[in-house]
């Protein structure tokens, strides 16, 4: 890709600057190096780490994850190596390419969420960070941080005091009014926001009767929750002034499309690396062909651009 391509694809989420709004999304790259022989990590815009605990955490039992029709289900657990190891092990590798880190973020506890920032504040190259808040809040009955809008705006309040980068928050599709979670977690202080988490599935083996995760549920992703995702970012779009980043199913340079126009500023390519590692070089290439046979100077131009009579 020329330069010039390349600056066509440059975006800019709370003051960071991406080369192009093609990232991986937690969860499905690992720390971002696992997919450093099998593309170029330097053509991405950003990578989402695998989710990351102050402490180390092994996860759950398997089974963890089930395909399911136009999708998979997965209980990982959020098995990780800790922020501290990521920091020492992992952070000097990633900050070799030209691509932004962003690391994702999780608790259990509004201060396990701020002892881990405090510990990745501790890590060079770091551009932004991802919070997880789709964990269950201990103190709060075991209700997830994401389904409540004050549980939402009070971690997100809490992190963004504690980090000196900007805090991108990850929105759930299992709430009854994702706008108005948006608004709690935008006037809390959020820089951006990233939607969507998975949903809640499930599947079961007809033959045992029993659920095929050990975990009973877990979080479904890939092209079957792409509407869903899209509803949810034009929703969000409508009710935020904060910039937007898109996921959920996106595995062509179409779906990617899609996101933007219905309002985000970059997007992420998740369950589609596990059996397309390529996807999001070739959403990029895509990109880039898309704004030259359009006209179009900059990528920018396309978001938030629906037409809604």
């Amino acid at each position: 890709m020329t330069n010039a391509t390349n600056s066509q694809l440059e975006v800019e989420i709370a003051g960071v600057r991406f080369n192009n709004p093609v990232w991986t999304a937690s969860g499905t790259c690992g720390y971002g190096l696992d997919m450093a022989e099998l593309i170029d990590l330097n053509k991405l815009g950003g990578i989402c780490t695998k989710g990351l605990s102050a402490k180390p955490m092994r996860g759950n039992a398997p089974w963890r994850i089930v395909e399911t029709h136009g999708g998979m289900l997965n209980a990982i657990g959020l098995q990780n190596i800790g922020a501290r190891a990521f920091v020492a092990d992992k952070l000097p590798e990633l900050r070799k390419y030209d691509t932004r880190i962003v690391p994702n973020v999780f608790g259990y506890t509004i201060e396990e969420y701020i002892e881990a920032i405090q510990i990745l504040e501790e890590g060079e190259g770091i551009h932004a960070y991802e919070l997880n808040i789709s964990c269950p809040n201990v103190k709060a009955g075991g209700e997830s941080f994401a389904n409540d809008a004050r549980q939402a705006a009070a971690v997100t309040e809490a992190v963004k005091k504690a980090a000196s980068r900007p805090v991108i928050v990850k929105m759930s599709p299992n709430v009854t009014d994702v706008a108005a979670v948006a608004r709690a977690v935008e006037s809390a202080g959020a820089d951006a926001l990233s939607l969507i988490n998975t949903a809640v599935g499930m599947a079961i083996d007809i033959n045992t009767r029993r659920p095929r995760l050990a975990n009973k549920t877990g979080g479904l992703s890939g092209p079957a929750i792409k509407p869903i995702a899209v509803r949810c970012v034009f929703q969000a779009s409508r009710a935020v002034k904060i910039p937007l980043v898109g996921i959920g199913g996106i595995a062509t340079t179409e779906d990617a499309l899609e996101f933007i126009i219905a309002g985000a500023s970059a997007i992420q390519v998740g369950t589609a690396n596990f059996y397309d590692p390529s996807a999001s070089m070739k959403i990029v290439d895509g990109l880039a062909d898309y704004c030259q046979r359009n006209g179009l100077k900059s990528i920018n131009e396309l978001v938030g651009s629906v037409v809604v009579d």
